[in-house]
């Protein structure tokens, strides 16, 4: 649909309420990274990156091919990469998970769909913290 240099979409939500969340809407194509300073729903299709300071909910008929990072995610429809979240990583029996997961706390509904790794616990780290690590690995390697 859109061609040409991918850019990074910042959606900023200005309605004060932390219960309100931006929205993906089913149909739609997106291509290229998101971030939001509060929470996001994605019912449509992701192609790129999803960071979120809030919570991230993929809709039943939502998928994602980017990763994700957030502090708090429901997955009910499919993604197609690594999640990173915070605090809690919420699979439903609808969810289709292809990728690394790592998380503070895992919950997952009978027929949820995993299939790749999980790290769990207290290995997640701040985003920031994250990107540097990766970064000196790269250098030493």
């Amino acid at each position: 649909m859109f061609k040409g240099k991918q850019e990074v979409v910042m959606v900023k939500n200005t309605d004060s309420s932390a219960a309100t969340l931006d929205r993906i809407s089913e149909g739609t194509v997106f291509q290229g990274d998101i971030v939001s300073s509060k929470g996001i729903k994605i019912d449509g299709i992701i192609k790129g990156s999803v960071t979120c300071e809030g919570k991230i909910i993929v809709g039943k008929t939502g998928v994602v091919e980017g990763d994700i990072r957030c502090h708090h995610a429901e997955i009910e429809g499919v993604l197609k990469s690594a999640i990173f979240v915070k605090e809690l990583l919420e699979l439903k029996a609808s969810a289709n998970l292809m990728g690394e997961i790592t998380t503070g706390r895992l919950s997952v509904e009978p027929g949820a769909s995993f299939t790749g790794s999980c790290k769990m616990g207290g290995v997640v780290k701040e985003f920031k913290e994250e990107k540097n690590l990766g970064a000196l690995k790269e250098k030493t390697a």
